[in-house]
C-alpha cells in the first residue's frame, strides 16, 4: 500500500525531507544530494546599481521575484525563461551537499558583461543558483528549486518579468508582473 504522502510536499525528485515555516523554506535538488535553507529573501530594487535589501521570508507583498526571459537564461536553465528569486548568501545556507557542487562560470553572453557563475549539484545536474559579478554576495536561485510548491503562489510568485522583448510569442505575461524590456526595474 503507498505510503500516506496527504501532509508532505508533492513527489519531487528523490527525497522527501524538504520543509518550510513562517521564516525559512527548503531548496533541494532533483537527486536530494545537496539541500539548502533560504533563511530570508532579499529584493533587488530599481537604482542605478544593484543593491539587496533583505525582507523576512514571511512578509506579503514580495516583488524581488522575477522571469527572465534573456537567451543566457534560456541556455542554463534548458527552457524558455527562468522562474528565479534573489537570495543574500549570508540568508542561505546549506544542510548538506555544498561540497557536491561544480561550478560553470562564464561571461560572454551574458547581458553585463560580468562573470555568472552557476553552480550544479555534481550528481544530477539542477542549476541550484547563479551568482553574478555586478551582485557580490547575492545568489540567483531557481524557483523550482523550493520545495514547498505552496509557495510558488503565494510570496514566490514572480513580481517582474524582464528581457520581455525576447519572450517566446506563445508564452503569456505574468499576471499582475511588472514588464521590463532588458533589465526592466534592474538597470
Amino acid at each position: 500500500m503507498p505510503e500516506d504522502r496527504s501532509t508532505k510536499f508533492p513527489l519531487q525528485g528523490l527525497t522527501d525531507d524538504g520543509w518550510s515555516n513562517e521564516d525559512e523554506a527548503t531548496a533541494t535538488c532533483a537527486c536530494g544530494a545537496v539541500q539548502m535553507v533560504i533563511v530570508r529573501l532579499s529584493i533587488i530594487l530599481a537604482s542605478s546599481k544593484y543593491r539587496a535589501d533583505v525582507q523576512p521570508l514571511k512578509e506579503p507583498g514580495l516583488a524581488n521575484t522575477f522571469v527572465c526571459h534573456c537567451s543566457d537564461c534560456r541556455k542554463v536553465s534548458a527552457s524558455m525563461f527562468a522562474t528565479n528569486f534573489t537570495a543574500l548568501d549570508t540568508h542561505t545556507r546549506f544542510t548538506r551537499g555544498k561540497d557536491n557542487l561544480t561550478v560553470f562560470t562564464q561571461k560572454k553572453t551574458t547581458t553585463t558583461g560580468k562573470e555568472m557563475a552557476n553552480s550544479f549539484c555534481k550528481t544530477c545536474g539542477t542549476l541550484m543558483f547563479r551568482a553574478g559579478a555586478f551582485a557580490p554576495g547575492t545568489k540567483f536561485m531557481r524557483g523550482g528549486i523550493i520545495d514547498d510548491h505552496t509557495l510558488h503562489d503565494t510570496m514566490l510568485k514572480p513580481g517582474v518579468e524582464i528581457f520581455t522583448e525576447h519572450r517566446a510569442k506563445w508564452v503569456k505575461p505574468v499576471d499582475g508582473a511588472e514588464q521590463g524590456k532588458g533589465m526592466g526595474p534592474f538597470a
